[in-house]
């Protein structure tokens, strides 16, 4: 039977480096020697003083791959939030038009929308008379009942009004997007 000091006894190696004392010396020997390492390389005879601020940082190359997955699972979750996001959006606009008035398709609003102001809301033609998503003048926008201006009204306003407007006159009042 080998006793606990021989040295083919390699069984209890582990058990020594778990300890805490054991542990606490290797940490502070690999804290100690590179240290001394640095401070004995000294090349102009021993004026030099080496600081924290003189440290090279070690390159942890080991964590790359995992920060970059991490980066990576970031990214898709952020998408997969923004897209989840679009969709409630569009399932919402489309339940808050599902009755317009006279029938007029979403659709329909959104090509007319796009073709006159690139469905800005806060869209103004260049000399002032045409306003908001769907380049309404003041007199056509107080016709379907709007008041004030028609670009600081709000797109959920725009839409319902531009929508009465083509239900009572089809595309007439938008002639070039109609």
């Amino acid at each position: 039977m080998r006793s606990r000091s021989d040295p083919a006894n390699t069984a209890t190696v582990p058990r020594l480096l778990t300890k805490h004392t054991y542990f606490i010396l290797a940490l502070i020997a690999c804290i100690a020697f590179p240290a001394a390492a640095l401070a004995a390389t000294g090349s102009s005879g021993g004026n030099e003083r080496i600081g924290v601020a003189d440290a090279i940082p070690a390159k942890a190359t080991i964590l790359d791959r995992p920060a970059k997955s991490f980066r990576q699972t970031i990214h898709i979750t952020i998408a997969r939030i923004e897209a989840a996001r679009r969709v409630k959006l569009r399932r919402e606009r489309h339940q808050l038009y599902a009755s317009l008035p006279g029938g007029v398709s979403l659709t329909t609003l959104e090509a007319i929308a796009s073709c006159e102001s690139g469905g800005d809301p806060t869209a103004v033609s260049s000399d002032g008379s045409y306003r908001g998503k769907y380049q309404f003048d003041y007199g056509t926008w107080e016709s379907v009942g709007g008041t004030g201006d028609p670009a600081a009204a709000s797109e959920a306003e725009q839409d319902y009004r531009a929508a009465l407007l083509y239900s009572a006159s089809g595309s007439s009042p938008w002639p070039v997007c109609g």
